[in-house]
Formats: structure tokens, sequence, C-alpha cells
């Protein structure tokens, strides 16, 4: 098993990583709180396979919410039912708020224990690989809006994150396949031996070493930048044109994994464009080899119009994340209008 710790601005995240974690979630959780109450937040996927299991763990009051599961649900609505349930099971903020679930459920959690009675304690169980190696991490939280991804949210730090890669045997492989694309991802930016080793026929026997590598990016990148102001924009490749894509899609058309790939094989290209070299046909064969698309779905000056509202925008700049080569990011800020005829010509 392996142990991270990841030190906030405010308090510091243990990080466990290793088959078997999720049967020593009450052991973690004496070490590191002393709740009277534990309220998991979960959704209809993952409740019916773990939340029995996690709640019999405890010896004190466990309630539950469970929402329903997918992107769509990722609202201040949803939000709102989270306050309500949490108000009935009278978490206080000495209480322990649990987020057991992908992406999704990860963000909505976080957000609802940074913002309920100003913050209480939250624990990460992440169920997907995708938010395993990535969402679970690093302390974004938030919800979509109906004009974009994530415009509403915190920097709220989980205090313990438990990692349990035994979890991910009971993922659809389509579900495992979003997640290989944040995966690869961290390949590119910042360690390109984890592409050698996702390109092995018999990776996933190694997946518990391959989602400590995405980690120890993370970790080491959020430690410099915790609020994203400069170096941690480098986790946002391919997810600029990615989120316009998935907001485009009614967040239901493509998978957050689905989208970020095919973000990043048009960053790719755009910086071919740009006459860095041409890492596009490389990344393509990756992200195909994980069944993963990477052509763009959508018209490029709808493209365009979608992203306007994206975070990383700044007045008439867009800062946008491009690789050199394998293992190395930048961060280039592009003047709005040419950044237009770029899209455009993709």
């Amino acid at each position: 098993m392996y142990h991270l710790t990841l030190k906030g601005s405010v308090s510091t995240s243990d990080i466990y990583i290793g088959a078997g974690v999720f049967g020593e979630t009450a052991k973690h959780v004496a070490e590191k709180f002393h709740p009277s109450r534990i309220h998991i937040v979960t959704d209809s996927h993952v409740a019916p396979l773990y939340l029995e299991q996690l709640s019999a763990q405890f010896p004190i009051a466990v309630t539950s919410t469970v929402i329903p599961a997918g992107e769509e649900h990722k609202n201040l609505d949803t939000i709102a039912g989270i306050y309500a349930d949490l108000c009935a099971a009278g978490i206080t903020r000495k209480d322990l708020i649990i987020a057991l679930g992908g992406g999704v459920i990860g963000d909505m959690a976080g957000f609802a224990a940074a913002t309920f009675l100003r913050g209480v304690s939250v624990c990460q169980i992440p169920t997907t690989l995708l938010a395993q190696v990535d969402s679970s991490v690093g302390g974004k939280t938030g919800v979509d809006l109906p004009q974009g991804k994530n415009l509403v949210g915190a920097f709220y730090q989980p205090e313990l994150v438990l990692i349990d890669t035994d979890l991910l045997s009971t993922l659809p492989d389509s579900t495992f396949c979003d997640g290989m694309a944040e995966v690869i991802k961290y390949g590119c930016i910042q360690n390109a031996s984890i592409l050698d080793m996702v390109a092995e026929s018999n990776f996933k026997e190694n997946i518990t070493d391959i989602v400590y590598e995405c980690v120890s990016i993370k970790r080491d990148v959020v430690q410099q930048d915790e609020h994203d102001t400069g170096l941690r924009m480098i986790l946002n490749f391919g997810h600029t044109i990615g989120h316009a894509c998935e907001k485009l899609g009614n967040y239901v058309d493509l998978t957050h994994g689905q989208a970020v790939a095919i973000g990043m094989a048009a960053a790719a290209k755009l910086n071919a464009a740009l006459g860095a070299p041409d890492l596009s046909e490389r990344l393509i064969e990756i992200l195909k080899a994980h069944h993963l698309p990477t052509e763009l779905p959508y018209a490029r000056e709808e493209i365009y119009g979608a992203l306007l509202s994206d975070k990383k925008k700044m007045a008439n700049t867009m800062n946008f994340i491009l690789v050199d080569r394998f293992g190395e990011a930048k961060i280039h800020p592009f003047a709005i209008e040419e950044l237009h005829q770029h899209i455009l010509a993709l």
C-alpha cells in the first residue's frame, strides 16, 4: 500500500492507495477524525455495490444520500437535496461527510462539505479510475451551470482519500476506459513513462502502480499551486475543448474522459499548427488503443462559442495547455480571436 500526504494551506490530506484499502476505511477514519455522525453521499450505481459494506464498518450513526448517477445531475438542485439530508441527519461541524463514488459524486459531496455550516470534514473514496487518478485529490469541488462546467465551486481539501484499486473490478469496460483519458493526460504532461506502462497488454496487472504515479504527479503539482493560478493549470491539458464538447452534448452525449480525449487530440493538432513537433498521430494511436474518441463531434464555431464560458478565460485571453514533447507541458496564453482562428482551422 502507498501512503502520500498533500500539504494544503489549511489542512493535510492523507492519501492511501492499494488493494483492500476500502475494507480499512473505519480504521483510517478513526486515526484522522472523531465524528459522532457520518453522512455518506453516493449514487444509484455505487450504492447497491458498496454503501451497505461501508456503513457497516462504523459503530456510530451513519446516514446517506443516494443521488441519480450521471453528470446531468451535477447541479445546484442536487446540492440543495444534499443540504436537506445533512440537516435531517443532524450533521455538525465536528462530523464527517464521505464521498463514495466517481468524479461527479466527489465534486458534489466535496462542495456540499465545503459550504454546509461553512465547512465539514470530508473523506473521498473514489470508485472509478478517473476519480482515483484525478478528481478525488487536490480539493477542487463544484457543480455545473447551464452556461458551463464547474462554474460554481470551492477549493476544499479532503483530509482523507482512500483509493482502493480492487473497486475498479466492478467497473464497466466503458467507465474504465473513460478514466484512461486522465491517465494518458498525466503521461503527456509530466511522466512519459506512464504512456509506456499503459501500452503494455497486461497494464491492468500494474494498475495500482499506475494510479500511484498519477496521484503523485497531482500531489506535487497541487502542493506548488493549490488554487490553480499557475502550474496547476497544466492538469487541464485537453480540458478546454473537452469541457466545451461536454457542454454542447448537454453532459450526456460525452463522458468526461471521452471529452478530454477529444480535447487532447485537438490540442496536439493545434500545437503542431503553431510549429511545434506533431505529437497528434502518436497520441491518437494511444487514445484509440484505449477505445477513446479523438475527433471533434461538433462544428468548430459551436466549440469556440462554448469554450468562451470556460473558467480559464481571462478578459480577452485564454490560457491553453500545450505539449511540445511527451512529459512536458506548457501554459500558452492565446488572444481570444487568435484562438478562434485556430479552432476553426482544426
